[in-house]
């Protein structure tokens, strides 16, 4: 577990996000820059989730320094109020019916105030504070990686919706009788353009022995990010597996603004990393199926915070948490 050392500060927050594939940490300052951070690979178990935590808490020293306070991102359905996770399909169902303050308090100094809420939500926070959000009262963001995530800004809110669900923008319909979602319903966006998603309908292709770059790949299956590169090759398998599946997220997408109308569609995550790859042609399918109703451009970008993945945006929730419990002073 290697830390990234940087800069001191007189005081910081720690953010936490707990993702399908890692757990990142990070103390943070008010500016958004990093302190200092690690990330591992995200614990299967509660037990070990617990050792992971109490290792974290020791690389930083969360005990001995000035942490004013704690935010998580996390996925599945968050109760912000009380923290508790109310429905976490999948590997990390270990923490459905927990509440992620009563985990953390004990790696934390004494009344250290801890807010969480869903992952989607968390990074737009980050964008909202410090990024492409910033400024802005209306916008959409969506988190590209293992699953699709999501998060809505409405008159410069974060919407919740009556249940908390809102903002679960992976799973939009976008094809009926498409593959069974973890959701429980089936053609989620997430079944078509979740990292998971691309990578087993490029494996698909290589199981039936198409002929294919992807078969040289140091890794195998291969990754998402050997799927866009080698279709920015020009192979042939890559190519029409990341344009099929662009073409539906940049549909889905225009769906969503004619519904919310945002300012701005913000990108992060993972499959984010592709570049102008992905955002051209998401942009351009966006632009025509928008461009009677909306008659205006509206702007797909990367996120702009320091870690796509949330982890500053879940600082940035700590840092409204702490500023309400006044450890920080109301700016």
């Amino acid at each position: 577990m290697a830390i990234d050392q940087k800069s001191p500060s007189a005081w910081s927050v720690l953010g936490l996000d707990i993702g399908g594939t890692e757990i990142k940490a990070a103390l943070v300052n008010g500016k958004g820059d990093i302190i200092a951070s690690q990330r591992v690979a995200t614990p299967r178990t509660f037990a070990n989730l617990q050792q992971t935590l109490k290792k974290f808490a020791q690389e930083f020293r969360l005990k001995d320094g000035d942490v004013r306070g704690a935010g998580v991102g996390c996925k599945g359905i968050i109760d912000p109020e009380t923290t508790e996770v109310l429905a976490l399909p999948g590997e990390l169902n270990y923490l459905q019916g927990l509440r992620l303050r009563g985990i953390l308090e004990p790696i934390l100094p004494a009344a250290c105030p801890v807010a969480a809420d869903n992952d989607g939500r968390v990074a737009l926070v980050g964008e909202h504070r410090w990024g492409a959000a910033r400024n802005r009262n209306n916008a959409i963001m969506l988190t590209l990686g293992t699953g699709v995530g999501g998060a809505i800004l409405s008159d410069g809110r974060i919407v919740r919706g009556a249940g908390g669900i809102a903002g679960h923008l992976g799973h939009v319909t976008v094809d009926p009788d498409g593959g069974l979602c973890i959701c429980g319903n089936r053609g989620c966006l997430e079944t078509v353009f979740s990292a998971r998603a691309i990578e087993a309908e490029a494996f698909a292709a290589i199981h039936r022995g198409v002929k294919t770059q992807l078969l040289g790949m140091d890794s195998m299956p291969p990754g998402c990010n050997d799927i866009f590169e080698c279709a920015r090759k020009g192979d042939e398998v890559a190519r029409i597996v990341v344009e099929r599946t662009t073409r539906i997220l940049g549909s889905a997408i225009a769906g969503l603004v004619h519904i919310l109308d945002p300012e701005v569609v913000i990108l992060g995550g993972q499959i984010a990393q592709a570049g102008d790859f992905l955002f051209q042609p998401v942009q351009q399918e966006l632009d025509w199926r928008t461009r009677h109703l909306v008659r205006r451009k509206v702007p797909v970008v990367k996120a702009q915070v320091a870690d796509p993945s949330g982890v500053v945006g879940a600082a940035a929730l700590a840092i409204e948490a702490a500023t309400d419990a006044g450890n920080i002073p109301g700016s």
